[in-house]
């Protein structure tokens, strides 16, 4: 014999009905009273089921334009009444009927606000009754069961068919904190909406939560707050782990700001680009992007601008990596990369990243505008005697796009639309410099002709001195030390082209 709590009246008010006639048809098996108001009560009448309308109840019809349906003593006491104490001898002096379960779908306020910048539209989305119908139901959960969202009509159809009815206590409270987390979130999202750039508060919310194997150690625990399906299709691998979204999410990053270049190519590897080519195919693009760092390339994340072909697949399909990400993948390319059953293969469907990020320290949180600038030739400021050449300028716009999303302090070494040499997360820019210049010499560049980018300015000319050294012939920097004409003296005395965007890309 069950020894929960039986379903014996039900108040439906949603604005998604999707999903919702077996709800109906189980309800009405079990005879269940149901309560109902406006447009749910018409959609439950259409399904031949009987139903009650509030205004019965209340005595009062709906007003406002119907911005006043449910609110009332007569509902919210048949709510949340406890049962166990007087409170029931009240709702039969007042004529209140008791309700076991509320079912609500809120107005979509978040859909809204994507379509439409018409503040009245938004405005009347903003839900009243129903998060307050959530709310009351969640807080009496010893003795009412609320379904909050058209998410959690399963979890009520269930309960239902399997229990015919009856509901045990932590069926109610598991539902209650699905109740609280949908109204948080939808409350969340108005407070966003309203506060615009004033930052008074930081609130976020996300509702999907993938538990993940672990977090940046095993002995860490690891959750994605999202819904990756958004961005991508996983079309073949392992499930992805922390470290995994972190690297993915910088590889993304990156090869945004190359996604209307020729065919590119990117090896990242702990969130650092190790290899980036451009060619006129993508076969070369990956053997170009490979040679720049072909040993930490093993194990790391690839990502392209194009479809990959069967030509390249071959090719990538030599080297053991972690996750490739690409916009398509040809079907006999496919079938090559998923010989490795561990490879991670994900098509992406969307280069949009966040606007806004956000990082936890100390005791709080710091929030900031994501770099979303990137420069181009129109920005660039000639600041020595010779100006670079043409295949200068592409190949600093290509390093600028590189040391934008490196570790500071960085320095990046480019020829030929390729990555030669790389020093991130140094202490020192002349540190960055050596570093960039030893890797490309460890792989067999030769760094005559190529240009230098830097994150960020330098605060002597030292590092001109050791890079006009190496071989190189042109300098992109934001600039804005105080010894830029130091640097720039140097250029000219050793006949460097160097140019300024005025924009500093640190990235810690």
């Amino acid at each position: 014999m069950n020894s929960g709590k039986k379903i014996q009246s039900a108040l439906i008010s949603v604005f998604s009905k999707e999903g919702l006639e077996p709800i109906l048809a189980e309800l009405n098996k079990l005879n269940v009273k149901i309560y109902s108001t406006g447009g749910t009560q018409k959609f439950i009448e259409a399904q031949n089921v009987p139903v009650t309308a509030v205004e019965e109840i209340t005595t009062y019809p709906s007003i406002l334009d119907g911005r006043v349906k449910t609110l009332h003593p007569k509902v919210f006491g048949g709510i949340l009444a406890r049962r166990e104490n007087n409170h029931l001898a009240e709702l039969d002096e007042y004529q209140i009927p008791e309700i076991d379960l509320v079912i609500v779908d809120l107005y979509p306020f978040e859909e809204t606000v994507a379509n439409t910048n018409d503040e009245s539209q938004i405005i009347e989305k903003i839900d009243i009754g129903g998060i307050s119908l959530i709310r009351a139901a969640a807080k009496n959960y010893r003795d009412v069961l609320v379904i909050p969202s058209k998410e959690a009509y399963q979890d009520l159809q269930n309960i239902l068919v399997d229990q015919q009815g009856f509901t045990s206590l932590e069926d109610r409270k598991l539902l209650a904190r699905k109740a609280f987390a949908v109204s948080s979130h939808y409350d969340t999202a108005i407070y966003n909406y309203f506060e615009g750039d004033d930052n008074e508060a930081f609130k976020l919310s996300i509702q999907n939560a993938q538990t993940l194997r672990y977090g940046e150690n095993p002995h860490q625990k690891g959750i994605f707050y999202g819904n990756l399906d958004d961005m991508f299709d996983k079309l073949h691998g392992k499930a992805l782990s922390y470290n995994n979204l972190v690297d993915i999410d910088a590889a993304v990053n990156l090869m945004k700001e190359f996604i209307n270049d020729k065919p590119t190519f990117a090896v990242l590897k702990h969130t650092n680009a190790c290899g980036t080519a451009t060619r006129d195919t993508l076969v070369e693009a990956w053997k170009a992007a490979l040679a720049g760092d072909p040993v930490s390339a093993f194990g790391g994340i690839l990502i392209c601008n194009r479809t990959v072909d069967k030509e390249t697949a071959e090719e990538i399909h030599k080297l053991f990596c972690e996750v490739l990400i690409a916009p398509g993948y040809e079907e006999e390319a496919l079938s090559i990369l998923t010989q490795k059953k561990n490879r991670m293969i994900l098509r992406i469907k969307d280069f949009t990243v966040q606007s806004r990020l956000f990082k936890s320290l100390l005791n709080g949180v710091i929030a900031q505008d994501a770099d979303a600038k990137m420069e181009t030739a129109d920005h660039l400021e000639v600041v020595t005697d010779r100006a670079p050449k043409k295949e200068e300028i592409n190949d600093l716009i290509f390093a600028n796009k590189c040391v934008k999303h490196l570790k500071s302090n960085t320095i990046v070494l480019v020829r030929d639309q390729q990555l030669l040499g790389m020093g991130c997360g140094q202490t020192s820019r002349v540190d960055a410099l050596k570093q960039a210049i030893t890797k490309a010499q460890a792989f067999g560049f030769n760094l005559s002709g190529a240009v230098m980018a830097s994150d960020a300015f330098f605060p002597f000319n030292d590092c001109v001195d050791i890079a006009q050294a190496a071989g190189i012939v042109s300098v992109i920097q934001p600039g804005g030390s105080i010894r830029d004409k130091d640097s720039i003296e140097k250029c000219n005395e050793h006949q460097v082209a160097m140019v300024m965007t005025g924009t500093r890309h640190f990235k810690h």
